[in-house]
């Protein structure tokens, strides 16, 4: 018994510890000239879902929730951000290159349509991220038809 007070009370200094260790803030309050809505035509009703279900990871403005400054979580949500961010950025969506941006528009209605975006562990949490059926379909065509428009084939 002794030596569980001892563990449990080691754990407790450590959780307290770790949460001086916080990661980066992935906050922008600029909108930049590369950004998806301001190089390729976005028509409002996407911009809003792409914001709601998309842009917390996948932009340069996170809306961060209570729980990110609490430790190991925050860092949790940063790995994801990063992870993200790597993958699509709809902050950098313009510097892209045209065959990147297809590219791009094709996983984003491929990852709609086999609903692996966005992540369940993210809308679990976050509600407003729970694509309709309507809302995917709104997506998928958004992003097929402006992939078409850009007249590359993939």
């Amino acid at each position: 018994m002794r030596h569980l007070k001892k563990i449990l009370l080691g754990l407790l200094i450590v959780l307290a510890l770790i949460q001086f260790i916080q990661p980066d803030r992935n906050r922008s309050n600029e909108i930049l000239s590369t950004d998806v809505a301001k190089t390729i035509n976005v028509p409002e009703n996407v911009q809003k879902i792409l914001k709601l279900a998309c842009y917390d990871c996948h932009s340069n403005n996170t809306s961060y929730p209570w729980y990110s400054k609490v430790q190991p979580f925050g860092w949790l949500q940063a790995k994801h951000i990063n992870q993200g961010k790597a993958e699509l950025d709809f902050s950098e969506f313009g510097s892209y290159s045209p065959r990147r941006q297809v590219s791009k528009l094709n996983g984003i209605a491929n990852s709609i349509k086999d609903g692996t975006m966005p992540l369940n562990s993210y809308a679990i949490i976050h509600k407003d991220a729970r694509l309709s059926k309507e809302d995917k379909a709104l997506l998928i065509n958004w992003a097929t038809r402006i992939k078409d428009s850009l007249g590359l084939n993939n």
